[in-house]
């Protein structure tokens, strides 16, 4: 889902505007952004996957996706923000955390905002990461 180009001025005022919920027509639109993704149209991927969380707040599944395309476009304050934002209607959904804690470290440079999340998302995995426990370990030595 890599690419470096940003969405359309037109994409993004359409973003900008409240809809009402529907979650059958954010199902459409989530289905139109998978097939563009397919495709390799990845601005029309972002386009539809925009109109689809903001149809559906609830879908974490579609924040996520939306926000990695965004973050492979390196539009990583947008991803975040879409990471929060998802987190507000699902807050026990560990990959949105996982993903926010990457953003926020690797990208943004807020490790207290990664080292949140890392541990939110250890808190809800099944099985503990050792890798993410080293992450977690490390950015507590950084931090103190």
């Amino acid at each position: 889902m890599e690419s470096s180009q940003p969405a359309s001025p037109d994409s993004q005022q359409t973003s900008l505007i409240h809809k009402a919920p529907n979650p059958q027509q954010a199902l459409v639109y989530e289905q139109e952004g998978a097939a563009a993704y397919e495709q390799g149209d990845l601005l029309s991927a972002i386009d539809a996957w925009q109109l689809a969380v903001e149809l559906n707040p609830g879908d974490a599944v579609t924040h996520n996706n939306l926000a990695l395309l965004l973050k492979q476009k390196h539009r990583f304050n947008e991803a975040a923000i879409l990471l929060e934002t998802g987190l507000e209607s699902s807050p026990n959904v560990a990959e949105l955390h996982y993903n926010l804690a990457i953003i926020s470290e690797l990208y943004l440079l807020d490790l207290k905002k990664a080292l949140k999340h890392y541990q939110r998302y250890q808190s809800l995995s099944a099985d503990e990461d050792k890798k993410v426990k080293g992450w977690i370990a490390d950015l507590e030595r950084r931090l103190d």
